[in-house]
């Protein structure tokens, strides 16, 4: 086995045994919890939180009301493209723009992300 195999082993064996403590996986977990395997995954009751659609458009209008600040935009590909500190200009840029039109801004900068092979 190679190196990544052993420490992986490694530290699941100190998760199992408690040596690693990991908060709410093997400390401070809840007493009143049931424990849960194939065999009662049908006693556990989870409701979902789905939108309606009235609320998903009202989202989506939400959205479309809030003018597109083109200047916060191109200032934040200018600080990528000169790289500055991103971060910065990215706090300022959420306030004006929808984490679409910002992932678009930084793809036209950037490009899209391709693994070496």
């Amino acid at each position: 086995r190679g190196k990544i195999q052993d420490e992986s082993m490694y530290y699941e064996h100190l998760k199992h045994d408690g040596t690693l403590p990991i908060i709410g996986v093997n400390t401070f977990l809840n007493p009143n919890a049931k424990e849960f395997d194939a065999s009662n995954a049908d006693e556990f009751e989870m409701e979902l939180a789905r939108a309606t659609p009235e609320e998903k458009q009202a989202c989506l209008d939400r959205v479309q009301a809030v003018p597109i600040d083109q200047e916060a935009l191109a200032n934040l590909q200018k600080v990528a493209r000169e790289g500055g500190n991103v971060f910065e200009e990215l706090m300022e840029t959420t306030k004006v723009a929808s984490l679409g039109q910002i992932t678009d801004a930084l793809f036209a900068v950037g490009g899209q992300y391709r693994r070496n092979m």
